[in-house]
């Protein structure tokens, strides 16, 4: 009995480790060569007031004090306490003074500048954008600096395995006229920024699932438009 609650606990304490390290997708963006914004998806909390205080210098005015319950772990969006015993952001690590068109102008031009030798990741005002490009589009996803690379770039490449399977090598021209159909696909595999599913069968089951809810739905809209003319007339 001492063994099992000996590895019971292991078990536990390996599980809360896990739940703790858990990586967080803040926000996702395709881009294409021109700079044109295809696609955006934002993860990280933050009210519409604060996305338009825009404040390109990174000067604070005001403290702002975190919430009562600050994470056990150490993060790079936190800063040390004040001598007034408050924990305040640090104006690198937050764009809650940035509103939605400074950060995509920001990272358009950092990202599209860079030459095709140089590695997938870049630094941004404290956090880390992964991007890769596919033909016209560059793929991002912005996370935390102690997170792991490698698996955003292996996430981005299912991503991108997704849409290719269901739009048949997948274009740009693809994403501006079935926008719709991107988000849905991404909510699908994303969710509150963490991985919701690893399986692309299982993500074309939902799709077509879904697609199959909307040709109903526009094969009843039409037979009631149909009632309704032959009624009038």
């Amino acid at each position: 009995m001492a063994g099992v609650s000996i590895a019971y606990e292991n078990e536990i304490m390996f599980s809360d480790y896990m739940f703790l390290h858990v990586f967080q997708i803040h926000f996702v963006l395709l881009i294409s060569r021109q700079g044109k914004v295809r696609l955006t998806k934002w993860y990280s909390p933050y009210t519409q007031k604060e996305r338009t205080k825009g404040n390109t210098e990174g000067n604070w005015t005001k403290k702002y004090a975190v919430p009562k319950c600050p994470p056990i772990l150490p993060s790079p969006l936190f800063g040390l306490p004040d001598k007034g015993g408050l924990f305040v952001q640090n104006p690198p690590f937050s764009w809650d003074y940035l509103s939605n068109p400074e950060v995509l102008r920001e990272l358009s031009g950092l990202i599209l500048t860079r030459g095709p030798k140089l590695c997938n990741f870049v630094e941004w005002r404290g956090f880390k954008v992964v991007y890769k490009r596919y033909a016209s589009l560059y793929f991002c996803m912005c996370i935390n600096q102690d997170d792991n690379e490698l698996e955003i770039l292996e996430i981005i490449h299912h991503f991108v395995e997704i849409l290719d399977r269901y739009f048949g090598s997948v274009c740009e021209l693809d994403l501006i006229f079935n926008f719709h159909k991107a988000y849905y696909i991404l909510d699908e595999v994303l969710i509150a920024g963490e991985l919701q599913e690893s399986s692309k069968k299982t993500v074309h089951r939902l799709i077509d699932a879904q697609d199959s809810l909307v040709e109903a739905a526009k094969e009843q809209a039409s037979s009631i438009s149909n009632m309704i003319a032959q009624a009038t007339k």
